[in-house]
């Protein structure tokens, strides 16, 4: 083999700044050189590296690749990845530093030019067969990137068992070795821990905690959007709720796709902010790019549409894996453009460094898609570069927002909860997790109640940060959502912290000066207002069903009675449909008639 370690060095493109594969390794970053060195040390046939989104898993693994047939312990290589558009872009990456390989093979005898191929899991989930043929007649160094993917269908696991199996190396990345699922991934090694589940193990892991403090990846500043929102049920019932008060799944999906309806006040509003964002953003970084992950096509386009009116420049959109879309998402990545709208494609994998500013306008709710979206935006180039994503105000996604820098990995077995027997609303509870759980695949739109949005608007609601919550309630376009929007965009991570602290100093002490009269939102600062769960809205339910069933005794008045009684006084919904504000003022009314009795 010609390709010589060395030699490679010289390949090396600004795409691998201050990075150069083995022979040049000081110039590897700490963690690639420690994975690199424990490899060589070890030198296992399977090893799975863990390494946050930005991290630099694909100059690792290529370093790997080049030492590998430098000293003849693999003859060749092969790639998996996710998408087309990803096979294509490890081709480009790979060719930078000397190691060919061809992304279009179908079949066949490879081209003596070439050093390996580069393949999709769908491509192998196809001809398996193929695969594995070519792997047993050279030594392989099999790469499985993002090798989640491999458990998302049981053909795929099965065909990259099959395919990979007489491999001579399998080298395992992912960002995110958590699934929704329990299916497992192959070539990944489960342990049991003393609780009697099985958890993956990594042989080396870099968490966005260790990188974030490493400057490898931007802080990501997350800023929350609430607001009130109507819609019609397929019943003809017109409902209405505030996002971050909680209510039941279908209400808390249809309030949600609510707001993301373009038609509606809540994402023009969303996206003027995220634009005057990235306008402040790109006074230190000027090449700063923004990206709105949608939920369907439809939607992308509608959201380009408003990007065109708030901005007057056109946004790049991007709405499948076809070649001519790999090719916009190049031709974004070297450009000066501010926008790109894309549907899931560009939630994993993608490499556009300079994307900064984020809109999550879909509603899928998994952990992993969340962690891939966001890393979209972590990639760090110089250190004090901050990353924005703009959320609605959703307990899930608050939620996975705050634990960030929280390590995980893929649970093969779900825990039994203690006591679970006795729990009388376990088996609501259970039917309600299992409603809400979604495979990592789903687009997020399956099996949705059919609805009608009618109306929406937005409230800047608060900033998470490093776990932490900030800000008070403002309207858009108010001094205090503009404190927020101005954050510069270069700041140490410290820095962050600390000005947050400052802005909501400011606007509390600003909002202790205003009347009452004026105060028209809710005016708690963040950490004060937290977004209550849908297991404290079951609590809630519960209290107020055992409130109203001590008053059944009291006033000798059925249940339904009373029920109808409260909506009527209290206004809203069937207490199934009632927000936590609804409920509580009910609560807060039978307590009343109750004391009147005594």
């Amino acid at each position: 083999m010609s390709t010589t370690a060395a030699s490679t060095s010289h390949h090396l493109s600004p795409a691998f700044p201050g990075r150069a594969p083995w022979g040049t390794a000081s110039k590897l970053r700490a963690w690639q050189q420690g994975a690199l060195d424990k490899y060589i040390q070890e030198q296992p046939r399977d090893f799975l590296a863990v390494a946050t989104p930005g991290a630099g898993k694909t100059t690792f693994a290529l370093t790997l690749a080049s030492w590998l047939l430098h000293h003849h312990v693999v003859q060749q290589v092969t790639v998996v990845a996710p998408t087309e558009h990803l096979k294509k872009q490890w081709a480009e990456a790979a060719a930078r530093v000397g190691i060919k390989l061809d992304p279009e093979y179908s079949a066949g005898p490879l081209g003596r030019e070439y050093h390996g191929i580069a393949v999709t899991y769908a491509g192998v989930g196809v001809r398996p067969m193929l695969h594995r043929n070519r792997i047993e007649q050279r030594k392989t160094l099999v790469i499985l990137d993002e090798i989640h993917h491999a458990g998302d269908s049981r053909s795929w696991g099965e065909a990259c068992l099959e395919a990979f199996e007489p491999a001579t190396r399998r080298l395992a990345l992912t960002g995110t070795p958590f699934r929704s699922d329990t299916n497992p991934i192959p070539f990944v090694t489960y342990e049991e821990g003393n609780d009697g589940i099985r958890r993956s193990s990594a042989d080396y892991t870099y968490g966005y905690g260790n990188a974030l403090s490493d400057g490898v990846v931007r802080p990501v500043i997350f800023l929350s959007y609430s607001g009130n929102m109507r819609w019609r049920t397929k019943a003809g019932d017109e409902l209405e709720a505030r996002l971050g008060e909680p209510m039941t799944k279908d209400a808390v999906s249809q309030a949600w796709r609510t707001a993301l309806d373009p038609r509606g006040d809540w994402m023009p509003n969303v996206l003027r902010a995220a634009d005057q964002r990235l306008t402040e953003v790109r006074k230190g970084i000027p090449d700063a790019g923004a990206l709105v992950i949608a939920a369907d096509q439809d939607s992308a386009r509608a959201y380009a549409k408003l990007i065109r009116e708030i901005t007057g420049s056109k946004a790049t959109l991007v709405l499948s894996d076809e070649a001519s879309a790999s090719q916009r998402i190049e031709d974004f990545s070297h450009s000066d453009d501010r926008w790109m709208v894309a549907v899931r494609m560009v939630s994993e994998g993608v490499d556009v460094p300079r994307l900064a500013v984020g809109v999550y306008a879909t509603t899928i709710s998994t952990p992993l898609f969340f962690a891939q979206a966001v890393g979209r935006f972590v990639r760090s180039r110089r250190r004090g570069e901050t990353a924005s994503v703009f959320l609605p105000t959703i307990p899930t996604l608050l939620g996975f927002a705050g634990e960030m820098e929280v390590e995980r990995d893929h649970v093969l077995d779900k825990p039994k909860k203690d006591g679970e027997e006795e729990n009388p609303y376990a088996e609501e509870e259970k039917l309600l997790e299992e409603a809400e759980k979604q495979q990592d695949e789903d687009t997020g739109e399956q099996d949705q109640l059919p609805f009608e949005a009618l109306e929406s608007d937005a409230v800047f609601d608060r900033v998470l940060y490093d776990g932490a919550e900030f800000g008070m309630q403002a309207h858009p376009g108010s001094d205090e959502e503009q404190d927020y929007l101005g954050i510069p965009g270069l700041l140490e991570p410290d820095q962050v912290q600390m000005l947050l602290q400052k802005r909501q100093a400011k606007q509390i002490a600003h909002s202790r000066k205003r009347p009452d009269a004026e105060a028209d939102l809710l005016e708690l600062p963040a950490e004060r207002r937290p977004v209550v769960t849908h297991k404290e809205l079951l609590e809630l339910r519960k209290q107020l069903n055992t409130l109203v069933g001590a008053y059944v005794h009291q006033s000798g008045k059925p249940h339904g009675v009373i029920h109808t009684e409260l909506r009527r006084v209290c206004g809203g919904p069937p207490s199934a449909e009632a927000t936590a504000g609804q409920i509580r003022e009910r609560i807060k009314k039978v307590q009343e008639w109750a004391t009147r009795m005594r």
